[in-house]
């Protein structure tokens, strides 16, 4: 192998059983196994939510890591913030519509962790992209109609902006519209490549 070649890549292993995560790495075209964390989503006292996606990322990284040597492991996690108020998924369809409704109008910021670890050199990378959606003043009837046709209990904040969510926003400011989706993939893809991977 000449001195300028990509080293072999190594494994790669997904620290997230997401289906959306999962969806969005496969835009990248690299084999890649998935592994649950099983870390606490839990927010510590006085934690800003963009240190709570960092932490929350990397400690699943870590948890994973330990099952996987000689792979590299992602660990992301994502954590709404409207106001002071830290949004989850929403879970059910009366918390959904509570959650459009307090959105209705406001700025909503997403924050989106992710890290990665090369566990055969110790090597770590760590990113948190954000994203700001604005939302368009929302009726009831509006609101209604969208979680019925889309039900994104699963999703923090409420929404898919992949799917018909993008009708309920005025605009969304960001760097990356893969982080919006839980997984920046263009910081990521910079970071596999540092790995070792080919991309594209």
């Amino acid at each position: 192998m000449s001195p300028h070649s990509p080293r072999p890549a190594l494994p790669l292993v997904l620290a997230s059983t997401s289906r959306y995560r999962r969806e969005l790495l496969e835009r990248l075209r690299i084999p890649f196994a998935t592994s649950g964390s099983q870390v606490e989503e839990t927010r510590g006292p006085d934690e800003d939510a963009m240190t709570l996606a960092q932490r929350l990322s990397r400690e699943k990284a870590a948890a994973v890591a330990v099952r996987f040597p000689n792979s590299v492991i992602i660990g992301a996690d994502q954590v709404a913030l409207r106001g002071r108020i830290v949004l989850g998924k929403p879970g059910s369809r009366d918390k959904c519509i509570e959650q459009l409704r307090d959105a209705s109008g406001q700025r909503v910021l997403f924050h989106s962790g992710v890290q990665v670890i090369d566990t055969r050199t110790g090597r770590h990378e760590s990113h948190v992209d954000t994203t700001t959606v604005t939302f368009r003043t929302l009726s009831d009837p509006e609101i209604k109609r969208y979680v019925d046709a889309e039900q994104p209990f699963d999703c923090a904040g409420g929404f898919k902006c992949e799917g018909l969510g993008i009708s309920l926003f005025d605009r969304i400011d960001s760097q990356d519209p893969t982080g919006l989706m839980g997984l920046p993939l263009i910081w990521l893809s910079g970071a596999l490549r540092r790995a070792g991977f080919e991309l594209p």
